[in-house]
Order: C-alpha cells, then structure tokens, then sequence
C-alpha cells in the first residue's frame, strides 16, 4: 500500500469519526428536556410498531393529526387541546415515524398511513370521529375517508398540501436523496444539518410563521426533540417524505367525498388563496375561512382563531 493510499484512508477514517460524534453530540443536546415525555401519553400496538397518541376530555370523539414534515409530532396542537376537551373527547396522535411513535427503517408511504389512521380509529376510538388534519396529513385524510367513509364524521384540513405537489411521483433524483440520507453516517450527518435548532428557528421564521416574535423557545425545543427521538430513526420517515413517497394524487378522492369538510388557511401563507381556490374546484361544497396574521402553522400562531372556526363547524 503505498503513502498516498494510507493517507487517505487515515483522513477517511478520522472524517467519519467526527462525523459521528458530531451526530452523537446533537442527539444528546437535542433530547436532554424532554419536552414530549408525559404521563399522559399511550401506546397503540399497531402492527408496524408502537403508535403514541393522547386522550383527553368527554363528549365525541375529535382526533388531532400532525403534518409531515421535519420534527412534526401531536405537539403541534398543544394550544387547542385544553380548550377542544371541554366539549369532545379529545385524541392526538404521533403518525409512526414521528414524535414518540416507533420509527422502523422503513420506507413511509400515504397508503402506510391511510391503514394507519383506519385501524386506529376502528381499534382506539372504536366509533366514528371529527378529525383535523394539517399540512400533508390533509390528502391522507381525505384518502382514508374516501376508502372508507364510516372513519371519519367532520373534516377539518388546516393548510392542506397543495394538489401540484401532492402529484409529484418519486423520480429518480429523489429516490437518490432518500438512499443518501437512510445511509449510516454520511446520511445521518445530514439529517443532523437539516434538524438543527437554528435549521427550525429558520422554518419557524421564514414559514411557519407569519410573526417572529410570537416564536417560543419552548417549539423550536419540542421539533428538535421530535426529529431526534430517539437516537436518528426520524431521519427514515423524512427520506420517504423527501422522495415523494407520501405524495398521492387526490382528485378524484376530493371530487368523490361526502363529508362536511372546512379547509382553514393562514392568510399569510404564500400560495394559500391558489391551494383553497383548487381544492373548491374540485369540491366546491367545502367550506373555507382564513386564519389572519398566521402562516403555516396558525393552531400555534393564532390558536383562538383557530378554535372560534372550529367550534362553529363542529357545534
């Protein structure tokens, strides 16, 4: 083996070490507040691992959806919980793959959580529940109500994932991204670049919300711990997000259903107005109202907002 070699794998060698202590570092950090832990939480043994979910509250049953992306979990409706339990029972949910849920190496498709939510409903609740659903669990929502319309009464979707995207297939490139980040440690090094807390105080700002100031510590901390609990396995259901594998087209779906459905935008949410203007194109019954001052996320920007659409759609 001649010098040149020796030194390169010398430099290999140390390169992916600092890589993984890096990656360990970051965990560890991520983790150590344990914002998502409580004696509140349940396990649902579903059949491709354990599914956290919440109950609170008496009356009919109202089950809470998080979004997709990076570091979503039931956290996302910690504002409207307290408030919505006075009047239903209430059930938030970690889709697995997210939150405390298991988070199998896998690869996340919409019809894994179209099965999810079915069995859920059918095996926890045990009767037909209101659902909202935000972001990219809005499409699964109305995929899982069109196969089977005995799941779901009202409908509820807080800023649903555009129809343009939700046809966008896996290609090629894509497929690559999602082989790059399910590897070892190269992958996981850049999931840990992607679900830094700077990385989210960057969504919060640019999209998330409409007003920075209205950002807490206490939301970056609980995304960060989501996407990093435990260890890096949130990197798999993020690989699949980011091939496209939860994509489906649901046209025909929103033509077909029968529900009472309101879509609720935040105002400020660029391309909002193009995203409600469709879905009523292809479902004109579906009810709408805008969330002023809020973005993507208004159920934590502009939660009174929230829940005076809410309570008068469902009361």
């Amino acid at each position: 083996m001649n010098k040149k070699m020796k030194v390169l794998i010398t430099l290999t060698g140390m390169t992916i070490t600092t890589l993984h202590v890096i990656n360990k570092i970051q965990y560890m950090t991520a983790t150590v507040k344990n914002t998502l832990g409580g004696s509140e939480n349940h396990y649902y043994e579903w059949r491709f691992g354990k599914i956290r979910y919440t109950k609170k509250g008496n009356g009919s049953p109202l089950l809470l959806v998080h979004d997709l992306t990076l570091g979503s979990s039931g956290y996302e409706y910690h504002r409207l919980i307290d408030q919505l339990s006075k009047t239903h029972e209430v059930y938030t949910i970690d889709f697995i793959g997210y939150g405390l849920s298991d988070k199998p190496n896998m690869t996340y498709t919409n019809f894994l959580y179209v099965q999810m939510l079915t069995d859920f409903v059918k095996n926890v609740i045990g009767r037909k529940t209101d659902i909202i659903a935000s972001g990219d669990s809005a499409p699964i929502t109305v995929m899982t109500c069109h196969n089977d319309p005995e799941v779901f009464n009202r409908i509820i979707l807080i800023n649903p994932q555009s129809i343009e995207h939700l046809g966008q297939i896996p290609s090629k490139q894509t497929k690559a991204l999602k082989l790059l980040i399910e590897s070892p440690i190269v992958g996981t090094f850049v999931y840990t670049l992607a679900s830094t807390k700077s990385a989210f105080i960057n969504l919060f700002q640019n999209k998330y919300f409409a007003n920075p100031g209205k950002i807490k510590d206490e939301y970056i901390t609980a995304y960060v711990e989501a996407s990093h609990t435990p260890d890096y396995n949130s990197k798999y259901s993020f690989a699949s997000y980011i091939g496209r594998y939860t994509n489906s087209n649901i046209i025909h779906s929103l033509k077909e259903i029968n529900h009472a459905v309101l879509v609720l935008a935040g105002e400020e949410k660029e391309g909002g107005q193009e995203i409600v203007d469709t879905y009523l194109s292809y479902n004109p019954a579906l009810e709408t109202a805008f969330i002023s001052g809020a973005k993507q996320l208004p159920q934590i920007e502009e939660p009174e907002q929230c829940l005076q659409h809410i309570g008068l759609f469902l009361n």
